[in-house]
């Protein structure tokens, strides 16, 4: 089976500030001293082209710091991503908008950075606010709208401008029952085509086995288990209780 996603040893640290006041760091004139901490350490696995994989795991365990490195946001310290080519996105709320262009902007802005041309975005730019269900909103800025209005909006983009693969940080959770309830139904169709790539992370346990057809448990910045979501979901349920 062909492969749409290679990780290699993939490393990626974050560098973390020690607090100190401005005006002691002025007495002592001396650069912060920073703190390294490693998210991600050293994990490698592949996805299969048209797989759906969920990711799990604890708050801090890695999950979200993987999908922004997959989608180019963040740069590996060490080891490689290979997407064979493939065009990603990444659908994850506060990532991604500016926040004083209005929403119709930002489609257009979010369309050109997921390498889609002008006029195709224009051709599916009424579409995305008709899903997005923004209404007057979408002329106005993106900071004057509420968690569940910045979701709608982020999903209705990247359900609307289709990628090779897709990665989905938690966005299902958010929003009303209604918009809820359509954009499972929306998510469904999208990773029902066998040749799109999709990673879950999510915290919704019926989400990841309904979806899913591969689970991989991140622990601490390390894979702690990979495999069969029953099986995956199992043990994970069962250490987090």
């Amino acid at each position: 089976m062909e492969n749409a996603i290679e990780v290699r040893d993939l490393v990626l640290r974050y560098r973390i500030l020690n607090k100190m006041s401005i005006r002691s760091s002025l007495l002592k004139l001396k650069k912060s001293k920073t703190e390294i901490f490693e998210a991600i350490q050293g994990i490698s696995f592949n996805v299969e082209k048209g797989q759906i994989m969920g990711i799990v795991g604890k708050n801090g365990s890695g999950k979200s710091t993987l999908l922004k490195t997959l989608s180019g946001i963040f740069s590996p310290d060490e080891g490689t991503v290979d997407l064979h080519g493939h065009s990603v996105s990444l659908l994850s709320i506060g990532v991604g908008f500016q926040k004083d262009l209005t929403g119709r902007e930002n489609i257009f802005l979010s369309g050109m950075l997921l390498g889609f041309s002008e006029q195709q975005v224009a051709a599916l730019v009424d579409e995305i606010i008709e899903f997005s269900e923004l209404g007057k909103f979408i002329d106005r800025p993106v900071r004057t709208y509420s968690s569940g209005m910045y979701s709608k909006l982020a999903f209705s983009i990247t359900s609307t401008l289709k990628t090779d693969i897709m990665l989905i940080d938690e966005v299902l959770s958010v929003g009303d029952a209604k918009f809820k309830k359509k954009s499972y139904a929306k998510m469904k169709e999208l990773i029902s085509d066998k040749e799109r790539t999709v990673i879950i992370v999510s915290h919704n346990s019926d989400t990841i086995r309904k979806l899913c057809d591969s689970v991989l448990w991140m622990h601490e910045g390390k894979i702690k288990m990979q495999g069969d979501p029953q099986e995956v979901m199992q043990a994970y349920e069962e250490f987090m209780s």
